[in-house]
């Protein structure tokens, strides 16, 4: 497991605070207080980014979505604990998570535990013979974040991929966004978190359907959950 965590804080204070806490707790931190500084540290050696959605110059908004050109690297978001605008943003702009400042310690670990552990997961090769699921137009690794459309390889997150698989998994069934995030993120669900799995499903319609507004593989069961389309 990699255990090198950026930080991009320009509250010293809290920036401070953070890397105190993680470094406590066995992490090697590396610190930015801009986006653009935050870039230069941006490579395979990195577990966790932790990034603040409002800082001057480019935001985190911005900053995530240029990572997001290079690199699956886990992005924590800190945001204010009433701008659910924010965390939508940022779950959209390719954010794996958000955290409401003010933030508990304990919070802190679990959700750094969390997302190293799943980055830990797709990080690591096998020596099984590959397999897949295949659907319609898809064809969906078993063991790698792998996954094509007719030709085209698609880009999927972490997430989206794990999302992804899991409905596959059990094409009958259907999912509840309770059993989507405990599944997929391994923390316990709020009624918040209703709103981050609803952000990424449409995240992922946008990548692998023909037309997003007209799913035929990821189906809505309203007042129940997500099922995959068996056609």
């Amino acid at each position: 497991m990699s255990h090198r965590v950026l930080v991009v804080e320009d509250d010293r204070d809290i920036g401070d605070l953070l890397q105190e806490s993680l470094r406590r707790a066995g992490y090697e931190v590396l610190r930015a207080t801009d986006g653009e500084t935050a870039l230069q540290f941006v490579d395979s050696s990195l577990g966790l980014v932790i990034l603040d959605i409002m800082m001057p110059g480019m935001t985190g908004i911005d900053t995530c979505k240029q990572i997001r050109r290079t690199s699956n690297v886990p992005i924590l978001f800190l945001t204010a604990r009433s701008s659910v605008l924010d965390k939508t943003e940022g779950l959209l702009a390719g954010g794996d998570d958000y955290m409401s400042k003010p933030f508990s310690e304990e919070e802190l670990h679990a959700r750094v535990i969390a997302q190293l552990r799943r980055y830990t997961v797709y990080q690591e090769k096998t020596d099984h013979e590959e397999t897949f699921h295949v659907a319609g137009k898809l064809r969906v690794s078993d063991q790698f974040n792998e996954v094509w459309k007719e030709s085209e390889q698609l880009r999927l997150s972490d997430l989206e991929y794990r999302i992804l698989k899991l409905l596959m998994s059990k094409r009958s069934k259907i999912f509840s966004a309770q059993n989507i995030y405990e599944s997929v993120w391994g923390q316990p669900y709020f009624y918040c978190s209703n709103n981050t799995v609803m952000v990424h499903i449409r995240k992922l319609r946008a990548k692998i359907e023909d037309d997003p507004a007209q799913p035929v593989y990821i189906l809505t069961e309203w007042g129940r959950g997500y099922r995959f389309g068996t056609s």
